[in-house]
């Protein structure tokens, strides 16, 4: 299973689908369609019935129940876009077998370098088989691992038919990396029970909880007048922008926080003296806490045209996903499944809040309970990024033993 799984994951992250926030298409980029063809073609060839692609490259299948027992349709989904912080063309995957332990040089000319101080959970591979990028590009196991995992074990239960199983659903989504995963997504169509999607991190992560996440855009319009005159009728926007950014708690940033603790995140900030805008991400898990975090901000807001002028700060605020825990709950065997599967093959569970939302946040929201499992991989979205092969095996272990666990086995 190990060359299987690793030949198909090499393959996977040589297709460039690097996902982009500021298009207005669905999916963002066409290129997304490139691997979801080569994937269509792979499940077709393994027997899948009702294989397609849609419009909007969801790619979705099944793998055909064999046996008359009522078990319910399980699905397994993982995204095919890769993150627009980093740069997903060349990709040219490093293979380390039997790892030493010690730091990895990734990219020897630019000094780029996986070592032990920065990164100690390094240790825990020492033996095992690494793939990370070569320092230029970050590597695409989120979630191109995920994506490996789900085909590699749906091709172990058709090469094995003594595992009896009902209907098993496959999806695999665009767009997810810039929060538009699931828009399109027909729950439907894809007629599962409940699913789950394997795009987690280290080995064993499980997850049923994540943040509550909104989006606020905040827009300064400033006055501009030349400096040398400006006296009591300058308004400078970018001074604006800064002086809002300093209302915020600075202990509730990202790098102040973990665990259940929730934040404030600029990702952006542009303009000039007469115009000027920063974003922000909003989260935490505590939905009450969550909701006051939304309150401040308008607040800060209602403070600031107070100060100054009538819409001289303008707030454009959007919710984008919610905490799964409130659906997963209600159906909470699909963890608790996950767990003894985990166990089964040998893998302690860790239970942990997504710091993050995923896919399955949003479709537990839309009727289809989907807890997250982890892909094995470690620093996403960077040139840093790497898998372990044997956390990717382990993945297809647990999908093959969940299936066997909802059939009675």
């Amino acid at each position: 299973m190990k060359k299987e799984i690793l030949n198909r994951f090499l393959k996977y992250v040589k297709i460039d689908t690097q996902s982009d926030e500021n298009s207005q298409t669905y999916p963002s980029t066409a290129k997304q369609f490139d691997l979801a063809k080569v994937l269509k073609e792979e499940l077709i060839a393994m027997g899948l019935k009702d294989v397609s692609i849609d419009e909007h490259c969801y790619l979705m299948a099944t793998l055909p129940a064999n046996t008359d027992k009522k078990i319910p349709n399980i699905g397994f989904i993982s995204h095919l876009d890769t993150s627009p912080d980093m740069s997903g063309t060349n990709i040219k995957p490093q293979i380390l077998e039997n790892y030493n332990g010690k730091d990895i040089v990734l990219d020897k000319k630019n000094n780029v370098i996986l070592n032990i101080k920065e990164f100690p959970e390094l240790k825990m591979y020492a033996g095992q088989t690494l793939i990370t990028s070569d320092g230029t590009t970050l590597l695409g196991a989120d979630d191109k691992a995920g994506v490996a995992e789900i085909i590699t074990a749906v091709d172990y239960l058709i090469k094995h038919p003594e595992i009896k199983h009902g209907n098993i659903k496959i999806g695999f989504t665009p767009d997810e990396e810039i929060g538009r995963g699931v828009d399109k997504f027909d729950v439907k169509k894809f007629d599962a029970e409940f699913a789950y999607t394997l795009d987690g991190g280290r080995l064993g992560e499980l997850e049923f909880e994540n943040f509550n996440a909104a989006h606020a855009k905040v827009i300064f319009n400033g006055r501009n007048i030349h400096p040398g005159y400006a006296k009591d009728k300058m308004i400078n926007a970018m001074i604006l922008a800064m002086e809002f950014n300093g209302m915020l708690p600075v202990n509730e940033r990202p790098e102040f926080t973990q665990d259940y603790e929730g934040f404030y995140h600029l990702i952006k900030m542009e303009g000039s003296v007469e115009n000027a805008s920063i974003q922000y991400i909003i989260r935490d898990h505590d939905r009450a806490k969550f909701e006051a975090k939304k309150v401040f901000i308008k607040q800060t807001v209602d403070y600031m045209n107070l100060k100054y002028r009538e819409n001289t700060v303008v707030l454009e605020l959007k919710d984008q996903y919610f905490n799964m825990r409130e659906q997963v709950e209600k159906v909470f065997h699909v963890v608790e499944t996950a767990k003894k599967a985990m166990e089964l093959v040998g893998v302690e569970p860790i239970v942990v809040p997504i710091r993050g939302g995923t896919d399955g946040a949003r479709l537990s929201y839309m009727g289809l309970p989907c807890p997250n499992i982890f892909a094995g991989g470690h620093n996403f979205h960077g040139k840093y990024e790497y898998v372990s092969l044997e956390s990717m095996v382990k993945a297809v272990d647990i999908i093959i033993k969940i299936v066997e666990l909802y059939s009675g086995k």
